[in-house]
């Protein structure tokens, strides 16, 4: 059994062919799907997704990184509003994303503190986009470190430094296509980390492993992912898929 600890199903990417895309995966030992969001337009389309897989598909709630604006405080009023509304299972994806506008990074550092302490408050795990933002998002989570700060540092693509280091603020780290890449580099020293420490993700429909890269991911795609990081560790797949379960359901609570 496999778990995808990142992946946005709802993304109108698979708009053509979902149903399929879904059985796709679960035929390749994907059987749990935790959907983390982006910001207001797209929280009904994770509500639809939910209603159609409400056995396999586990709702995140927060503000993406990307997505913090000059609106910010409204889209953050948003994600307050629906944590008072229902359950989720993770605030994410939260975080610092200085690859494609670097000129909100202060209010980017105020909206990912706030949704950590809004995840504390609900004792939930953080989800973390981090993009050419690595000492930004250390010196945050320095600021919040605390026995009730945890979670996942989504598609990690640092140094092995930089993974010792985001364990070290009780993070797991969230594997992805990257690690089958090239140019990737993680695959260089993954095996130097505990597969305690290791959650699989394909964050679908970006980020394709290969032979797929830059076509559109989908979730069935997460073998592929669990099959080299068997390689890289010299154990089976099977002992991959069972380690990363029991991980992912270590942070998320089910």
């Amino acid at each position: 059994m496999l778990t995808d600890t990142h992946t946005h199903l709802y993304s109108d990417a698979f708009d053509e062919d979902r149903e399929q895309m879904m059985q796709r995966a679960k035929e390749a030992g994907v059987s749990r799907f935790f959907i983390p969001a982006i910001d207001s337009s797209h929280t009904q389309a994770m509500y639809e997704l939910e209603a159609q897989y409400p056995d396999e598909v586990f709702l995140m709630m927060g503000l993406h990184p990307t997505s913090v604006k000059t609106n910010y405080k409204e889209e953050l009023a948003h994600v307050y509003s629906q944590f008072e509304q229902r359950k989720f299972y993770a605030v994410g994806e939260i975080g610092i994303d200085l690859y494609w506008d670097k000129s909100t990074l202060d209010i980017q550092k105020i909206a990912f503190k706030e949704q950590i302490q809004l995840a504390k408050k609900y004792k939930l795990p953080i989800v973390i986009h981090c993009r050419n933002a690595f000492d930004e998002i250390f010196e945050v989570l320095e600021t919040e470190r605390d026995e009730n700060l945890f979670g996942i540092f989504h598609c990690f693509t640092g140094t092995l430094e930089q993974a010792k280091r985001a364990i070290g603020f009780n993070m797991k780290l969230g594997i992805g296509g990257v690690v089958t890449f090239k140019n990737g580099k993680i695959d260089a020293f993954l095996n130097k980390i505990d597969l305690q420490h290791i959650v699989l993700e394909t964050d679908s429909p970006y980020l394709s492993p290969v032979p797929f890269r830059g076509k559109r991911n989908e979730s069935s795609y997460l073998e592929l992912v669990c099959k080299k990081v068997a390689e890289i560790y010299s154990v089976a797949e099977e002992e991959i898929a069972q380690i990363t379960t029991r991980n992912s359901k270590e942070v998320f609570g089910i």
